[in-house]
């Protein structure tokens, strides 16, 4: 995992080469203005989700994992909690492969981080992560799906 300010993505470049378009698309792209919906960037390798996620306090967001897929969070108008535990430290749950998902519902989180608006977490495969902790109703955020 790691948190961070959008200015300091390219210093994340050599983890994987997809973050230079990430960065790219950052340049040329108002993600604050940006439809609802999933933006193909390239193909099923790199894209992104722009989506308003409804609110949810730390005892019902629920701790996820994803094998395929870097997930690059950053939210675009209010500060959003995480939750993080490592995989090794998650129980065993049934993997979705076609959504690319594990959930540990009912899991505690070990710990939890802040993010605003201008920072992103970035979640790797071995980062368990739930998502969307914050007092507000809802939050706009952007998810960067980066092939791991």
């Amino acid at each position: 995992m790691i948190i961070d300010t959008l200015d300091n993505l390219g210093k994340y470049v050599g983890l994987n080469p997809l973050f230079a378009d990430v960065m790219e698309f950052l340049k040329q792209n108002d993600l604050s203005t940006m439809d609802e919906g999933k933006h193909p960037i390239k193909g099923t390798y790199l894209f992104v989700n722009i989506q308003k996620a409804k609110g949810r306090s730390r005892e019902a967001a629920v701790l996820e994992s994803h094998i395929k897929m870097i997930d690059i969070q950053i939210p675009l108008d209010a500060d959003e909690t995480f939750g993080y535990t490592p995989l090794c430290d998650l129980p065993d749950a049934e993997y979705i492969p076609e959504k690319d998902l594990t959930t540990y519902a009912g899991t505690p989180a070990q710990t939890y981080v802040n993010v605003k608006p201008g920072q992103m977490a970035i979640f790797f495969p071995q980062d368990g992560h739930a998502p969307c902790i914050s007092e507000k109703d809802s939050i706009k955020k952007a998810i960067f799906k980066v092939k791991a």
